[in-house]
């Protein structure tokens, strides 16, 4: 089930019933209240999430999300007509794992719903990472610094796995992008380091972990290529 939060009822009723005949069930709701009712009875596989909205406004919404135990990992994707670089930092410091400005291609919000969708099922690798103090456990989908908890959105561990997970090799932006995100950016190879930041400032210590290699891309550990 996808949730769509979204005042604008033409954009609602478009996306939802796009949605809908690719097999993608989708509820859409007006206001927040009526979203958060929703919430207590069921949580969504992904949350597209308009910012300018009655009530409170999107940001608000991914943050109560991002501090609740049970809707911290909750795939979220920002659909707004705010598109200034600013904005979309903005967008992923709060905890956004994509960020579609409108007007959008219904294509390409299919692209990216599926993409987040097949990354969702943490039972591919039962294996756990360490390195120093960082501690990754895909399948329980749990970070750890010092044997502490860390909370991270659905792309920053998912950024995290790739790199733990293949320790020594340096992948680039576009690496990044492609196995991450599963599709490319145009234009929008910044959205991995506004990602690399938070990932290092969340993970405390353990964050001088991921190191950028110049002129090619980040890693974890081993020797550069």
């Amino acid at each position: 089930m996808i949730y769509l939060l979204e005042d604008d009822a033409n954009i609602r009723n478009f996306v939802g019933y796009a949605l809908n005949n690719s097999g993608l069930a989708t509820k859409g709701f007006e206001k927040p209240s009526e979203f958060w009712k929703a919430l207590d009875k069921e949580i969504p596989q992904l949350l597209l999430l308009d910012l300018m909205l009655p009530e409170e406004d999107g940001l608000k919404v991914l943050s109560k999300l991002r501090h609740n135990s049970f809707t911290k990992n909750l795939p979220v994707i920002l659909l707004t007509a705010k598109g200034t670089e600013y904005d979309k930092v903005i967008g992923f410091d709060s905890g956004a794992d994509d960020y579609i400005t409108k007007p959008f291609s219904m294509l390409e919000l299919m692209a990216r719903i599926k993409a987040l969708l097949r990354r969702a099922d943490p039972k591919r690798d039962t294996n756990e990472y360490n390195v120093g103090s960082l501690s990754v456990n895909p399948s329980k989908h749990t970070v750890k610094v010092n044997g502490e908890d860390i909370a991270l959105t659905f792309k920053e561990f998912e950024l995290l796995y790739l790199l733990i997970s293949d320790k020594g090799t340096v992948f680039t932006r576009d690496d990044i992008l492609r196995r991450v995100w599963g599709f490319e950016f145009d234009g929008e190879s910044r959205t991995v380091d506004v990602h690399i930041r938070t990932l290092r400032a969340k993970l405390g210590e353990s964050g001088s972990l991921i190191e950028t290699v110049r002129g090619m891309g980040y890693k974890i550990g081993g020797e550069e290529a």
